[in-house]
């Protein structure tokens, strides 16, 4: 599980990644919101834990700018007490609230519980995809389409996150590795095929979205 936590105060910043490693989760830790969006964008965290208290922008912000684009659960901890503060980040699409100060034993029984309820489901072994039915364990589609297998990969990868946009970094990493995150006219050129495969109108895609700058998505 992918976990990023947002704060700006290094000794709580530095002990949610020391906690939250040993308990092998994956943690990046980003100190201001800006930081905060690119990285939720870039790395495709299951989980945000978020401090309100920002040096750039409020927290609230934060939410209502993953809000637009995103579903990934958020765990607001903050040393905003009031019910006022606690309103505003629910209501801007947070999941829970921990306050400051917090009882580590506390918020990691919070993040289990969001994990379990949260956690994506195993992706269905046949997808519909417009008049297509794909296999992913037979790695076959109805009626039949060749796919080659970086096309199979890139096209497993959008079918697991229905609805979710996922950065065109991760993809690029996933597919071609590490090196090639610049190459987003892999993508381009990858996701044309891809449409002319499987969408009845290629030039007015329904299914395999495209969020300019961003990344993709594939729509059910």
């Amino acid at each position: 599980m992918r976990v990023l936590v947002v704060d700006d105060e290094p000794l709580t910043a530095r002990t949610l990644d020391l906690n939250l490693r040993a308990r092998r989760y994956e943690v990046s830790v980003a100190r201001d919101g800006a930081e905060a969006l690119r990285q939720a964008a870039d790395w495709h965290p299951d989980l945000v834990v978020l401090d309100l208290g920002l040096p750039d922008v409020d927290g609230v912000e934060v939410i209502r700018g993953l809000r637009g684009w995103s579903r990934v659960p958020i765990i607001v901890l903050s040393g905003r007490t009031g019910s006022a503060d606690k309103i505003a980040a629910l209501d801007a699409g947070a999941d829970d609230y921990v306050t400051k100060p917090f009882g580590l034993g506390e918020l990691l029984a919070r993040i289990r519980a969001i994990g379990r309820r949260a956690g994506p489901p195993d992706p269905p072994p046949v997808v519909r995809l417009g008049d297509h039915l794909i296999d992913l364990e037979a790695k076959t589609v109805i009626p039949p389409v060749h796919l080659t297998p970086t096309q199979w990969r890139l096209l497993e990868i959008l079918l697991a996150n229905p609805g979710r946009l996922v950065s065109q970094r991760h993809l690029l990493t996933e597919v071609w590795g590490p090196s090639y995150v610049r190459r987003t006219h892999y993508l381009r050129q990858y996701m044309a095929q891809l449409r002319r495969k499987l969408e009845r109108d290629p030039g007015r895609p329904r299914h395999l979205l495209t969020v300019p700058g961003m990344g993709h998505r594939f729509q059910p």
